[in-house]
C-alpha cells in the first residue's frame, strides 16, 4: 500500500531517471491534458509531498500525480518491456533518451503552474520525510479534536502528511490503544512520543524494499494484515499471511484450499 515511505521511494527513482534530462516523450493519457507537449522540455526534479509526488519541469509547469490505493510509477530503459499493466491502465508517459517513466492507474493527475502547487498540496500537514517536518506543530494538529478516534487523526494528512492504514495501525499497536480511542484520551507521554515514533517508523523504512515495523527477520508488521477474513469463495475464516516477506505482509483473499484446489461454490454474500 503506497504510504509516505512508498512515495519517497518512487520520487527517488524518478528523479535519478528524469532530473536534468530533457523529455524526448510525453504522453498524458487523460482528456483534459491530452493535447499538452512536454517534449523539448527538460525535468528539474521530482520532489514527494507526504502521498503525493511533483514532478517539476522547465517552463514554471508541475505534474502532481497521487498513487493512492492502486497507483504505481515504473522506470524502464531502452527496449526493456514495460511490465507494469495493460497498455490501458497508463495515465501518463515521460520518456528521455536514456529513460521512459511510466505511469499507471493513477487516479489523480494534473499539470500545474508550479506558482499553485499550494491549490493541491498546500493543505497538508507537516511532511514526515519533509524539510517541513515540525513535530509541535503536527502534534498540536493531532490533539486539536481530542474527541476525535486516534486512527481518524492519524490518516488526516492535515494533521501529518504521509500515514496510511499501514501505519495507522501499526502505530496504535504500538501505542497499546485501539484506533477508536480519541485522542484526548491517550496518555499524554504517549501522544507527546506519537509524531516522533510516527516519523521513525517511515525514516527506518524509506530505503527498505521491504517495509517493516518490527525490527525482526521472521514478522515484518506487528497487525496490520492479520485479522481473519472470510475466504471470498468458500467463506471459511482465514488470516493474512505475515512471515517474514514483504510480498506477504498484506491481505490474504482465498484459503489455502482454494488457493491449491478445484474452484469451490461460492458461499453467501455476507
Amino acid at each position: 500500500m503506497p504510504e509516505g515511505d512508498t512515495v519517497w521511494q518512487t520520487a527517488r527513482r524518478l528523479h535519478t531517471a528524469l532530473a536534468g534530462r530533457v523529455l524526448t516523450r510525453s504522453d498524458l493519457r487523460v482528456p483534459k491534458y491530452a493535447t499538452a507537449d512536454l517534449t523539448g522540455r527538460t525535468v528539474l526534479d521530482v520532489t514527494p509531498r507526504g502521498k503525493h509526488l511533483l514532478t517539476r519541469i522547465e517552463g514554471g509547469l508541475t505534474l502532481h500525480s497521487h498513487l493512492r490505493m492502486d497507483g504505481s510509477w515504473k522506470v524502464y530503459a531502452p527496449g526493456e518491456r514495460w511490465s507494469g499493466g495493460p497498455g490501458h491502465q497508463i495515465r501518463v508517459i515521460l520518456g528521455t533518451a536514456e529513460r521512459t517513466a511510466v505511469g499507471y492507474r493513477l487516479p489523480v493527475l494534473e499539470l500545474l503552474r508550479t506558482t499553485d502547487e499550494d491549490r493541491a498540496v498546500g493543505h497538508l500537514g507537516p511532511d514526515l520525510l519533509g524539510p517541513d517536518w515540525d513535530l509541535d506543530r503536527a502534534l498540536a494538529n493531532l490533539l486539536r479534536d481530542p474527541a476525535r478516534p486516534l486512527g481518524e487523526a492519524l490518516l488526516d494528512q492535515r494533521n501529518l502528511a504521509g500515514i496510511g492504514n499501514v501505519y495507522k495501525s501499526e502505530l496504535c499497536f504500538l501505542l497499546r490503544a485501539t484506533p477508536w480511542l480519541p485522542i484526548g484520551d491517550l496518555p499524554a507521554a504517549h501522544a507527546a512520543q506519537l509524531p516522533a515514533l510516527a516519523k521513525k517508523l517511515l525514516e527506518a523504512n524509506r530505503d527498505r524494499p521491504a517495509r517493516s515495523t518490527t525490527g525482526r527477520r521472521d514478522q515484518n508488521l506487528y497487525v496490520y494484515g492479520r485479522a481473519p477474513r472470510p475466504c471470498l469463495r468458500c467463506r471459511t475464516s482465514i488470516r493474512s499471511a505475515n512471515q517474514g516477506d514483504g510480498s506477504r505482509d498484506r491481505p490474504t483473499y482465498w484459503c489455502p484450499a482454494c488457493q491449491s484446489g478445484p474452484s469451490p461454490q461460492p458461499g453467501p454474500t455476507p
